[in-house]
């Protein structure tokens, strides 16, 4: 929270000023890229309207956001969304990138025709000097991998569902459940899934290696629709409470998961303040104005404790 608290307060004491260079343009339009159709991201999106609406209040600028998400999590028709927004010229692009050296170039012919870019929930690619806004994925991780370690007694084995191997904050959350497991001797990493952020490839996936590893005993994810696929299957093979899951973000079924004791918990990043933020960082770009590196929108356990005071 502390890392939290110094970029939004010098974006609230900056309003003034920037409201009063905004005077010098009435319309904005910017562009905001996710890793792919999810609800994870429809909360970004709404985010993102919520900072367009107070732009628009604070300056009386027409704001709109274009919304554009690939239909499936692939880095080649990112980049083709991302080729065309850029031909539009928008005043700004927010990317979740799906793979840092991949997107690397589209991003720099971004740059170069001086529009302005930002990431969110990733880290922008080796070199390149852009704002990123999201959680401490690895804190993140940590969290869900400690918790599930102690929820274990120390000992016991365990699977990682980790997402989109090449996307950066699913491959940081991936290192960092490795590293925290590996401080427990009696902990044994048997498995890995790939789901590519789908939840149906996440279950099928799950079922799979639990039937493989008859002894495993619990669960954490890299990616949102991870752990919702994951929790169905443990489910479905009647596990609950045999295995544990310690799930990622706050999805619908992921809150009802843990509501319904399929999973203990869920260390959950704030989507809706990833697309605030960035629309604000973009702004501040456009206006000439410098902002921070890194904006940090927090991290939340979601238990059977807090289900409705969490937010």
């Amino acid at each position: 929270m502390k890392k939290l608290l110094l970029p939004l307060l010098l974006s609230a004491a900056l309003l003034p000023a920037v409201a009063q260079a905004q005077q010098k343009k009435d319309s904005y339009r910017f562009v905001v890229v996710p890793k792919v159709v999810h609800p994870w991201f429809d909360a970004v999106n709404e985010g993102a309207k919520k900072a367009a609406q107070m732009i628009q209040t604070q300056t009386g600028a027409k704001v709109v956001i274009d919304y554009q998400a690939p239909q499936k999590a692939d880095v080649v028709e990112q980049n083709q969304i991302l080729e065309r927004a850029i031909a539009t010229k928008p005043d700004g692009i927010i990317v979740d990138l799906l793979d840092g050296k991949g997107n690397r170039a589209v991003l720099q012919e971004a740059l170069k025709r001086k529009i302005p870019v930002g990431v969110f929930d990733s880290v922008p690619p080796e070199g390149m000097n852009l704002t990123s806004i999201g959680a401490d994925f690895c804190e993140q991780a940590n969290i869900a991998a400690e918790r599930l370690a102690k929820l274990l007694g120390g000992k016991g084995e365990v699977a990682i569902m980790k997402g989109v191997p090449t996307a950066p904050n699913h491959a940081i959350r991936a290192e960092c459940h490795e590293k925290t497991f590996a401080k427990y001797p009696g902990i044994k990493v048997v498995a890995h899934g790939i789901d590519n952020d789908d939840i149906e490839t996440a279950q099928k996936q799950a079922a799979a290696i639990m039937q493989a590893n008859p002894n495993l005993k619990g669960w954490v994810a890299c990616d949102a629709a991870g752990p919702i696929g994951v929790g169905q299957a443990i489910k479905e093979a009647g596990k609950a409470g045999k295995v544990i899951l310690v799930g990622l973000d706050d999805l619908p079924e992921m809150v009802q998961l843990v509501k319904d004791g399929v999973a203990d918990s869920s260390s959950a990043s704030r989507p809706d303040m990833q697309g605030y933020w960035s629309v604000i960082a973009l702004w501040q770009n456009t206006l000439g104005m410098k902002t921070p590196k890194y904006i940090d929108t927090g991290t939340v356990v979601i238990t059977k404790d807090n289900l409705t005071t969490y937010k």
